[in-house]
């Protein structure tokens, strides 16, 4: 019977050593695992429903800002008013030096009161012409100042009440105060805006030209070439096409009371509210730079506020009634 070789017995130093290994492997694989759960695990269930609540919230903050300017415009519209004045310098017992025309935007800052620039309140503000003359001892002098307001047939007659001796700002206060009683003040910002916000600036760019444009095309055909901003102004009046229109951008800086923004505005446009993303008057339009598109500028609304009070302060004329023969007569002094 052959005889069989012996089994060799393995070494108990190899065996000891896998033994290791395969610990050590197995600890560098449970850690590994831990690590992976640790970092890519769903987090718990509460940080997840306030993850899922600040990015709905943020959401909501996007639509409401994009909606902003449609907002603020139906919102406000009836109580932002186009502004038309015609005024004169000259001195006493000779023919005015100078006559001319002012358009402009309005809007009301308390019952009767209205809020738009001080070059639209008295044009010759700024005027490097009507300074001279006016250094010269000659007299500016408003021939008329009525506001447009959307939704009213007719105009009304505005006053001067308090201008601003630093800035471009001023008030102004409405003869027949009871045909816009019911229009809703337009709310200040409490505090100021912070650069890079969303803005609208809602105004009448470009005027009486402006608002022809766009109005129906029997209209723009019988008015586009009409010499008689006064008469164009009363007729779309009369039709109910006195309608502000409304531009949006971003505020680029703030200097002291002065805005810069981009949302971009025209003649016509000055004295215009300026919104910020919440609906809320943050400044008051006031000029543009020609050839950059950033370089519109405002007046903070915290230098409107003594102003507002100062108006409020002064005793108010008698309330007029306009009757019938009065608004006919008011009617042909428009005309002319």
């Amino acid at each position: 019977m052959p005889e069989q070789d012996p089994q060799p017995e393995p070494d108990r130093a190899v065996i000891e050593w896998g033994w290791l290994l395969e610990t050590v492997l197995a600890l560098v694989l449970l850690g590994g695992t831990g690590m992976v759960v640790h970092y890519y695990a769903p987090p718990p269930t509460d940080d997840l429903q306030l993850q899922v609540r600040q990015i709905k919230q943020q959401l909501q903050q996007m639509d409401q800002e994009h909606g902003m300017p449609a907002t603020v415009l139906n919102r406000y519209r009836n109580s932002i008013c186009y502004i038309y004045g015609v005024y004169r310098v000259g001195f006493p017992g000779e023919p005015s030096s100078v006559r001319a025309r002012i358009s402009g935007t309005g809007f009301i800052v308390a019952d009767g009161l209205l809020a738009t620039n001080r070059h639209v309140a008295e044009p010759w503000y700024g005027d490097p012409e009507a300074d001279a003359l006016i250094r010269r001892g000659a007299t500016p002098q408003l021939e008329k100042l009525l506001a447009f307001f959307p939704g009213l047939p007719t105009p009304v007659i505005l006053t001067p009440s308090v201008v601003s001796a630093e800035g471009d700002l001023a008030v102004l206060r409405v003869d027949f105060a009871a045909a816009i009683h019911q229009l809703a003040p337009l709310p200040l910002a409490s505090g100021p805006a912070p650069p890079g916000e969303l803005v609208t600036v809602i105004g009448y760019p470009m005027g009486i030209a402006g608002m022809v444009a766009k109005s129906p095309t029997q209209v723009y055909e019988r008015l586009a070439y009409r010499h008689d901003d006064i008469g164009a102004a009363n007729e779309l009046a009369a039709l109910s096409l006195i309608r502000p229109s409304a531009t949006y951008g971003h505020l680029g800086d703030v200097v002291g009371d002065k805005l810069v923004y981009d949302a971009p505005t025209a003649h016509g446009g000055s004295g215009g509210p300026v919104f910020n993303s919440r609906g809320e008057v943050i400044g008051i339009n006031s000029a543009y730079l020609d050839g950059f598109a950033g370089g519109t500028l405002g007046i903070s609304s915290d230098a409107l506020r003594p102003l507002i009070a100062a108006a409020q302060k002064r005793s108010a004329p008698a309330p007029a009634t306009l009757t019938p023969a009065a608004l006919h007569q008011l009617l042909k002094r428009n005309q002319n």
